[in-house]
């Protein structure tokens, strides 16, 4: 028999603002990126946490990220994951903790949903005790080196369906009875994916979509908001002042 699951998107979801902004100081750390470079995606976060995701922001990171990655070894980026994580943790809300665990104990399956790479996903989703996480994934070469290529659909818009679609399968899942979760109206064929589409914080257009659909709203953030937005600002500002030092390379 099928089985019932839960899907959660990441950024402004299950946690508050983006992971995006995580990764990039453990970037920086590791001398991925310049302190100008840290400082504009500082920005670029601040806006994402006001206004959300839309298509051309996406794919705009996605083609930075790529070329970011490009020539570095897999085990350069496994190392920073833990750092990337710690700076996440502390911002998954804790009602979306308590969604996880009541679907968790109504025997539903959980899983993470997002554009985030696919191993600080799935990694996230083994701390949170959740059965798995998807994300987007990149090609590597022979010598365990990021290509720049994907392997796979990018988690945006219509991709996260196509690999909820082929990870049920796989999994035995039934879609038409499970749970999708997800704050903004670019996740719309996520949450049209499933029977129970729930919203959580949305955006203008989403929480339209969601009153004439009669859907489910989850809304808890005003406080999440505003910690958000001065932490943001902060490492943006604290960034910009500091200098500009060309981005280096950890590849050997």
């Amino acid at each position: 028999m099928s089985r019932e699951a839960a899907f959660f998107d990441l950024d402004r979801t299950l946690m508050a603002g983006s992971s995006g902004l995580p990764f990039a100081r453990a970037s920086y750390r590791a001398g991925m990126i310049s302190k100008r470079q840290m400082a504009r995606w500082g920005v670029e976060q601040l806006r994402f946490r006001l206004r959300g995701a839309n298509e051309e922001a996406s794919q705009l990171v996605l083609e930075e990220v790529r070329e970011l990655l490009r020539g570095v070894p897999e085990s350069v980026i496994s190392r920073m994951a833990p750092e990337a994580l710690a700076g996440i943790l502390p911002r998954i809300y804790p009602q979306m903790l308590q969604e996880v665990h009541s679907h968790q104990d109504a025997g539903r399956a959980t899983f993470i949903v997002s554009a985030a790479g696919n191993g600080i996903v799935e990694l996230l989703a083994r701390v949170l005790d959740m059965e798995g996480g998807i994300g987007t994934r990149y090609a590597l070469d022979e010598e365990r080196r990021f290509t720049g290529e994907l392997e796979g659909p990018f988690m945006y818009g219509r991709g996260k369906v196509v690999a909820m679609e082929r990870f049920a399968a796989e999994h035995d899942i039934d879609l038409a009875e499970s749970w999708a979760y997800s704050d903004a109206e670019s996740d719309l064929p996520m949450l049209r994916a499933v029977g129970h589409p729930v919203v959580v914080n949305p955006d203008p257009e989403l929480a339209h979509i969601a009153a004439e659909e009669g859907w489910r709203v989850m809304r808890f953030e005003r406080l999440g908001r505003r910690m958000a937005i001065g932490a943001t600002t902060a490492v943006a500002v604290a960034a910009g002042t500091i200098g500009t030092v060309l981005a280096r390379r950890t590849a050997k």
